[in-house]
């Protein structure tokens, strides 16, 4: 019977003030609190409590029919804490229903899996203590940021006791099989739910783009081109930025209708339903095995970890960052020790990326700052500072 698994991801990054090179040893704080506070607030109010209540309602009507999963990142729930109480209320809520799967990741957002697998570890048991502690659940299927896979992120996901790991449904992964199901990685073993990128895009960035016919997407006709997938499909990733309801599309658009409308709309497809990760990582179906030879992401048409790493500017800063990290282990400043792990959030270098096109239009929407170069000069300023620091 053929499924789909309906996951959001929600995060939001300590953002850099536009630090100086002359505030170097100041003590300036290195962060934008207010623009932080200014943003949580916003998509609390646009997206979260709006789009909660939504997902509480179906959840409400019905039943066990209606699952979704979520991965919330431990900067997004400080910053709830701060800004936004209610809204970590509301997804303590969906919590509570039973039919609410919180995944696993990085603290931190962090990009620790490509640069340094013992921080890694620790990034990832720190989050699960988290999740634990405000949702009562042992995250069991492992979201890395961005979706950054690879064999030997498998393995250390397996070897920390999860039983699936969400991965892109790329090309250059998947070959010329489909998405729709769940594999299993050749050397780690461990089960792989995919996201159908196509379908999840069509969600996060094409909902209402165009003035052609099916635009904006409706419930209806989405459920009605799930149905018509081939036969054998075995599953569906739907995976998208949660803040596309309400805050990347105005929350006076339709596309909260959308979330409302869609769960009944697809179960009204014979034989469709909803299943959570954790729940697809234990089917018996197994398709095929896929070998995750080189690291791939959903980011970007390259779908690979260019959108981070691509260029000089931000090769140099994750050079200098990581090399801080002996000392600021053996410091014994907790202080430091935060600050540090908050540089190593994506955010920072892929506000660097020097990308054109499409994936730089993206990238710049996303940045506070006026260019890649700007965002280099501010993270490399807090990075010396911090070396100062650290003596």
């Amino acid at each position: 019977m053929p499924a789909v698994c309906l996951y959001f991801q929600v995060h939001q990054p300590f953002r850099l003030r536009k630090f100086s090179f002359f505030e170097a040893g100041s003590g300036a704080d290195y962060f934008d609190h207010s623009l932080d506070e200014l943003v949580m607030k916003r998509a609390a109010e646009r997206c979260y409590l709006p789009a909660n209540q939504v997902l509480l309602d179906q959840v409400s009507r019905l039943g066990g029919s209606m699952k979704v999963a979520f991965s919330i990142t431990g900067t997004a729930i400080e910053q709830m804490r701060l800004y936004a109480p209610e809204a970590l209320d509301s997804f303590k809520a969906l919590a509570e229903t039973g039919h609410v799967e919180f995944l696993g990741e990085t603290y931190f957002h962090s990009l620790a899996s490509l640069f340094s697998l013992p921080e890694f570890r620790r990034q990832v048991e720190l989050h699960r203590a988290l999740i634990e502690a405000e949702f009562r659940q042992a995250p069991r299927v492992f979201r890395n940021t961005e979706l950054l896979s690879s064999e030997e992120i498998a393995r250390e996901a397996k070897s920390m006791g999860f039983s699936a790991l969400v991965a892109e449904g790329a090309e250059q992964v998947l070959g010329w099989r489909s998405p729709n199901g769940v594999f299993e990685s050749a050397d780690a073993k461990l089960p792989l739910i995919l996201r159908n990128y196509r379908l999840s895009d069509d969600i996060a960035f094409r909902f209402s783009s165009g003035d052609g016919p099916g635009r904006p997407l409706t419930a209806a006709s989405f459920a009605r081109r799930l149905s018509m997938l081939p036969p054998d499909t075995d599953s569906v990733g739907l995976f998208v930025d949660y803040e596309t309801f309400g805050e990347h599309y105005a929350s006076n658009s339709t596309v909260l209708t959308f979330l409302a409308e869609l769960p009944e709309a697809l179960l009204a497809q014979s034989g469709w339903s909803f299943v959570r990760p954790s729940e697809l990582a234990t089917r018996s179906v197994r398709r095929d095995t896929l070998p995750l030879s080189s690291v791939s992401s959903w980011a970007d048409e390259a779908k690979d970890a260019s959108a981070w790493t691509g260029n000089s500017l931000q090769q140099s800063c994750l050079a200098r960052l990581y090399a801080l990290e002996p000392k600021v282990l053996v410091a014994g400043d907790e202080g430091l020790l935060e600050a540090w792990r908050r540089l190593q959030t994506s955010d920072h270098f892929y506000y660097m990326s020097t990308k054109s096109g499409g994936d730089g239009s993206v990238h710049s929407y996303f940045s506070p700052f006026g260019s890649p170069y700007e965002a280099f000069i501010a993270f490399m300023n807090v990075v010396r500072d911090l070396e100062q620091k650290l003596g």
